[in-house]
């Protein structure tokens, strides 16, 4: 639903008016009022400090410019009683008294922290992940903020590139999906009620697909790529509504995004029909400086006339802005136009209306960190873990017994958050020996750190700019690792924490080697050189490359960074309260050299064999497989499920027809379990080289041990249809394989034909 286009088609009636169908008489009426000057001031967003900022520029007298008109929005403040100041400056002591936009970086929960979003993304729920944003929304609001700097909807196929953590993955059906149901969640079915967000799509474009997954790096591809793999989240986020878009770092067909007309006016607002505002992210109008495109007032024009919006911190667009209109390289309309889009989204949050309402001093302790907001982060939590492997049925643990519980994440409530977990408390985080004690009580829990989560000191300090994440013990590695071989020796099963920092992922955490520090290393090996079962809880904000932990027996719970309920949540699987039913929504690579790897990739002229033996003059490697570690859509289950009975409701359809498959699935196993049935297509012949195949459905069903249930998906007809040579979204007739499965790697298959 486009809440903009809705409002303007109410005031049509009401008014009786064409014109009312583009623009806002209050918003008219304002304009007419306003200076250059002013106009000028609404596009410029500031930062007072004190909050995680994504650079090094935070914003000087902000609050004499307030009160001058020089300022359209603030973020990095929060409370109602600090955001009530600031907005007091702009109602009470500007001249016009127009109200600020506040914004955030509420990426996975405000207080109430849950998973990071490649950690939900992997639950293949959309109901919870409108949920998820719901309560973010509730407790960002009772604190006085209107604006979100989320969803980040880039598709990203590196894991060497931080940011994977705070996507859904690589696949742009599921990107969508996840995208248009945060923008829901956020942005409710009213953005002026007090308990809704305006939300920002991020970051447009292509962010996900910087070179060597080197964080702010160029990208360089295809416009055919471009929109049939890394276009659509953005799209279907703007299709729900999302009131805002942020520009993003890296260039785009050689332009930076912050400056490009072609990807700023011609796709997102002539062609994609977006009415919104567009932000810049955190200096990125000043940075198309270093990128080579001139002088501070030379971006900041060309940024103005690409169609961006609002500058965010670097002040380029009210230092440069009047100087460029007096030199007519920029007009009064293109200020104006900006201007009344910035003012259009505080119209439609209401807060024209009344400038305070989202400053009630007694939302905080009614809407934040609740029991039943902590209670839904563990659930998130539960559904968003992935079972890797399960060797000898490890998992789940018996409530008894003894357990040695090892491993520098065990006990580290600073890295139980994620990363992009600015507006969370870790200290109010659960811990995993916390969690083991509340939830197996009768059984004898016995905790030993192991090791450092590495032992690299100049490792540990990149990792650590932002806050200790990495502590190196005063003791000797070779003390921790005797204590932890000890304590298992004595106990009836191990169950090791092991993986990443939240700061080894994020946001300027690129990592060239994402395997597993050699420091826990080392542990897993003794550990399980005892001869004792080993269970690995590991925890990453990305796909990891583990392919000798994964040959040595024992079993795997993948947990991501799963947010305040951690050690609860965490307890609550490996101990059978809850069945895990994550699915993976990155492919995991054999090691670096894969990647990129992913399921959708095309296949060659020469493919390799289909069993993987190295062939020469194939597509293949000398030393690895072609095939990843852990296919797009992996994940297992306490039980097993069978799938049967494949069968298409059409053989042949016509363009625009649909066409349905139906598969039976089985719960073959000793456990009531959930499982993501995944519906992948291939078109077998088309006008451009096609992918191997492509997720095109899915639905996750609940099956009680024994139970048998007929899924049915439905391909609709866009489904079928893609990008062609011309930029056409067409479908072309001929063949189609259906594939349905448990993950990409699906066997079961039908053929139909579109005719």
């Amino acid at each position: 639903m486009n809440y903009r286009k809705s409002l303007f088609a109410i005031l049509a009636l009401v008014l009786g008016s064409a014109n009312a169908q583009e623009q806002i008489p209050e918003v008219e009426e304002l304009l007419q009022k306003m200076t250059i000057d002013e106009k000028i001031g609404q596009l410029n967003l500031l930062t007072p400090g004190g909050g995680v900022a994504t650079g090094e520029v935070v914003s000087e007298n902000v609050g004499t410019k307030i009160k001058e008109g020089q300022v359209g929005g603030l973020f990095g403040v929060a409370g109602p009683d600090r955001v009530r100041k600031a907005q007091e400056l702009a109602v009470e002591e500007s001249r016009l008294g127009i109200p600020l936009l506040i914004g955030s970086d509420v990426i996975h929960g405000y207080k109430t922290t849950y998973p990071i979003p490649l950690g939900l993304s992997s639950s293949w729920d959309m109901d919870m992940v409108e949920q998820a944003a719901q309560m973010a929304a509730r407790e960002a609001t009772a604190d006085g903020i209107n604006w979100n700097f989320s969803p980040m909807v880039d598709i990203a196929r590196d894991p060497r590139w931080g940011r994977i953590a705070e996507g859904a993955g690589e696949d742009p059906y599921l990107g969508s999906k996840v995208a248009e149901a945060m923008v829901k969640g956020y942005q409710g079915d009213d953005l002026a009620a007090a308990h809704t967000m305006l939300a920002c799509v991020k970051h447009f474009a292509l962010y996900g697909a910087a070179e060597a997954g080197r964080d702010y790096h160029s990208v360089d591809m295809s416009k055919i790529k471009m929109f049939n793999q890394y276009m659509q989240p953005y799209k279907a986020a703007i299709d729900a509504g999302a009131a805002s878009v942020m520009s993003s770092f890296n260039d785009v067909d050689g332009v930076p995004a912050t400056g490009n007309k072609w990807l700023l006016t011609d796709v997102l607002r002539d062609q994609w029909g977006f009415d919104g505002f567009v932000v810049s992210d955190y200096t990125s109008l000043n940075e198309m400086i270093p990128h080579g495109l001139g002088d501070l007032q030379a971006v900041s024009a060309l940024a103005l006339k690409a169609g961006l919006d609002m500058d965010m911190v670097g002040e380029g667009f009210l230092t440069t802005l009047k100087k460029s209109l007096e030199e007519g390289k920029v007009t009064e309309a293109d200020i104006t136009n900006a201007c009344r889009r910035v003012l259009e989204a505080k119209y439609i949050s209401g807060l024209f209306d009344d400038p305070y309402k989202y400053l009630d001093s007694k939302r905080p302790e009614k809407d934040i960190l609740t029991d039943e907001n902590r209670a839904l982060s563990r659930k998130l939590a539960t559904r968003s873990f992935v079972l890797l492997k399960n060797h000898n049925n490890i998992l789940p643990l018996a409530k008894a017994g003894k357990i040695a519980l090892v491993g520098p994440l065990a006990d580290s409530r600073e890295n139980m958050l994620g990363t992009w977990a600015p507006t969370g408390d870790f200290n109010l985080a659960v811990t995993i020996l916390e969690g083991f004690n509340s939830v197996a009580s009768g059984a004898t829990i016995q905790y030993a750190k192991g090791a450092n989560i590495s032992d690299d000191a100049d490792f540990a300090k990149n990792v650590n700019s932002l806050g200790e994440r990495i502590l190196i013990d005063e003791r000797s590695p070779e003390t921790m690792l005797q204590e932890a071989v000890d304590l298992a020796k004595t106990s009836d099963v191990v169950v090791a924490v092991v993986g990443e920092a939240t700061e080894m992922s994020g946001e300027s955490s690129s990592r060239t080697d994402i395997s597993i520090p050699e420091s826990q290393k080392k542990l897993i090996k003794a550990l399980v050189a005892t001869g004792k079962p080993v269970a690995l809880v590991l925890m990453s904000g990305r796909p990891l490359t583990i392919p000798e932990e994964f040959d040595m027996p024992v079993s795997i719970l993948q947990v991501w960074h799963p947010g305040v309920e951690a050690g609860n949540a965490i307890a609550d699987v490996v101990f059978g309260d809850y069945n895990p039913s994550g699915k993976l929504t990155a492919t995991w690579p054999v090691n670096v050299g894969q990647i990129p790897v992913y399921h959708s990739a095309k296949v060659t002229g020469r493919p390799a064999p289909e069993s993987g033996e190295f062939q020469k003059f194939r597509s293949n490697y000398l030393d690895a497989p072609n095939a990843p570690l852990l296919p797009f859509g992996y994940g297992l289950s306490y039980t097993t499920f069978e799938y049967s009975n494949l069968k298409l409701n059409k053989k042949e359809i016509t363009q625009g027809e649909t066409v349905s498959a139906t598969v039976n699935v089985t719960n073959t196993g000793n456990y009531d379990g959930e499982e993501v049935v995944q519906l992948y297509l291939r078109d077998v012949v088309r006008s451009i080289t096609p992918p191997k195949r492509q997720l095109k459905g899915f639905k996750k069903v609940i099956l009680k041990k024994g139970e048998s249930k007929e899924v049915t998906i439905t391909l609709s007809a866009d489904d079928l249809k893609f990008y062609n040579a011309q930029l056409e979204f067409v479908s072309e007739p001929g063949d189609f394989e259906v594939y349905v499965g448990t993950n990409s790697d699906a066997e079961l298959s039908e053929t139909f034909t579109l005719k």
